[in-house]
């Protein structure tokens, strides 16, 4: 059962990551080195990309030496943390703003639902006894805070801003800045809730 999770879940990450990839190109309105660098401006698909690369980790038995941040103990339950806010966030903040359709429907509810539902069940099934230290855990959130930083420097450079929350030039750098935090605080709620809920799941010594 653990296999077929892991190739469900390589299957529907990387085609939802590539149906995007072809949907944004397709409906292009800039260069395409301009298109590329907004796709990947995108914080889910970032991370669905992460959970996409994971996952074949696991399918393929990747090199563990030249892959090693795949094969750390913490790892599974960072990814489950960060897919679980980009659903959180799309479900509560960002789903009313459009209506998809087709295609990119089907790959929206891929992105933001189903594979944030399936990356969680795994991790709960197959991770959550594993031993985990909060501290390499906690080093984690160098990804979203790297990531924040990058989109306001770029943002800054380009007048590109991926969500509506982060941008600077509706909402000023100060409201960005909080909106951030708040972001932030709820990934280190949920890391923090799956960190204690694995602990609870763990067999006692």
């Amino acid at each position: 059962m653990r296999r077929n999770f892991e190739i469900l879940g390589m299957c529907a990450g990387w085609f939802a990551v590539l149906a995007q990839l072809y949907l944004m190109l397709q409906n292009r309105e800039t260069v395409l080195v301009e298109s590329l660098l907004r796709f990947i401006s995108y914080f889910t698909i970032l991370t669905n990309t992460l959970v996409a690369l994971f996952f074949t980790t696991r399918v393929f038995g990747a090199d563990q030496k030249r892959l090693a941040l795949f094969h750390q103990k913490a790892t599974p339950m960072a990814l489950t943390s960060f897919i679980l806010v980009v659903g959180l966030v799309y479900q509560f903040v960002l789903r009313n703003l459009w209506a998809p359709t087709g295609l990119q429907m089907v790959v929206d509810e891929l992105l933001h639902t189903i594979i944030p539902i399936l990356m969680y069940v795994y991790w709960l099934m197959f991770c959550s006894k594993a031993v985990v230290e909060w501290k390499q855990l906690s080093k984690w959130l160098f990804y979203p805070l790297g990531y924040v930083v990058f989109v306001l420097v770029r943002g800054h450079f380009s007048g590109f801003y991926p969500y509506p929350f982060l941008n600077v030039l509706e909402l000023g750098l100060g409201s960005v800045l909080l909106n951030s935090c708040f972001v932030l605080l709820l990934m280190l709620l949920v890391m923090a809730a799956l960190y204690f809920l694995g602990k609870l799941l763990r067999p006692k010594q």
